[in-house]
């Protein structure tokens, strides 16, 4: 069969044009995992600990780039408003939950913008102290800091964070004035609550775990209902006398909305794979995190549950940014 000039022009145009999209099947490119607080704290830990693990199991390199400020939702809004094709992720974290309700105008929806893929780990908050504070426990801390002529300064990694909350509501059932000195990550927090320049913090277990071991740091409690495995000789805040007080960190991996479904099947699937090797469920217990692992939908519904419980909390303790 012979073909004529034009058929044959319109064969070969068709054999250049580029393969279907379908044909670049993701990841054809490294993802960035983007951390909403400075390097060193539980959030830039936890994503360099999944990117390692992740890079070799999609075949591509996995980067962490930081980009702190505004009490994780600066983070937040870049990823919300990335191109929605798998490869910009954000860490996130409860501290997202609050913002909702603490920031009067947010530039992002977190649950409608952003599709949950899989929770990565919860950490326990807890109370510590500079070692040089004359504070054993609680309740010496709180006689010690209600006789004092200033209040005590708690730091947190930023305003509406869950540190930022867990100190307010201590300061509400405690009635020990504090002042709040908020940071853009656990980082340069970390830094001087060992210098002294604040006196306590609510934060993470992971970033204050080698400073309480190595004798600097002093663990009061922490705000979990139950101990942490990481700290198994130090109480609850429940236990020395607040009661019912319960409140821990997740932190877990989203795209953007608008993700293909079948990328979005892909990451959560692999991530599951990661988190619940033993190589990774070893290096969370050496920085006191529980790894979870869990489907999209649950992390939907956790997201939906948190947003709505510290609504109330942010309400009743009367937190608001603009």
């Amino acid at each position: 069969m012979r073909f004529g000039p034009a058929v044959l022009m319109t064969l070969m145009s068709l054999c250049a044009a580029p393969l279907p999209a379908l044909a670049q099947a993701w990841p054809s490119k490294p993802v960035t995992l983007v951390v909403p607080f400075p390097p060193g704290g539980t959030t830039d830990v936890l994503a360099r600990a999944l990117a390692d693990k992740l890079g070799p199991a999609i075949g591509q390199t996995v980067i962490v780039e930081s980009k702190p400020g505004a009490g994780a939702t600066l983070g937040a809004d870049y990823v919300a408003k990335a191109k929605p094709d798998g490869y910009t992720l954000l860490i996130g974290a409860v501290h997202h939950t609050i913002a909702t309700s603490v920031y009067k105008k947010l530039p992002y929806d977190f649950q409608k913008d952003l599709a949950p893929i899989t929770t990565v780990a919860l950490v326990p908050n807890v109370l510590v102290i500079n070692a040089s504070t004359p504070a054993t426990d609680v309740k010496s801390l709180v006689a010690l800091g209600k006789a004092a002529p200033n209040p005590f300064s708690f730091g947190s990694n930023g305003n509406g964070t869950a540190q930022h909350l867990i100190g307010m509501q201590f300061e509400a059932l405690t009635g020990m004035p504090l002042l709040h000195i908020p940071y853009k990550g656990s980082g340069p927090l970390t830094t001087d609550l060992l210098g002294g320049q604040v006196q306590m913090s609510f934060d993470t277990i992971t970033p204050v775990l080698p400073h309480i071991k190595g004798g600097k740091l002093r663990a009061l409690a922490v705000t979990t209902g139950k101990r942490s495995s990481a700290l198994p000789d130090v109480p609850t805040l429940a236990e020395s006398g607040l009661k019912d007080f319960d409140a821990g960190t997740w932190f877990g991996v989203l795209a953007p909305a608008g993700t293909p479904k079948d990328v979005l099947a892909k990451l959560s699937a692999e991530m599951v794979k990661v988190i619940q090797s033993p190589d990774f469920r070893q290096r969370m217990a050496e920085i006191g995190a529980e790894p979870v692992g869990n489907t999209p939908e649950e992390m939907a519904r956790q997201i939906k549950d948190d947003t709505d419980r510290y609504a109330r909390l942010v309400r009743d303790a009367k937190v608001s940014i603009d």
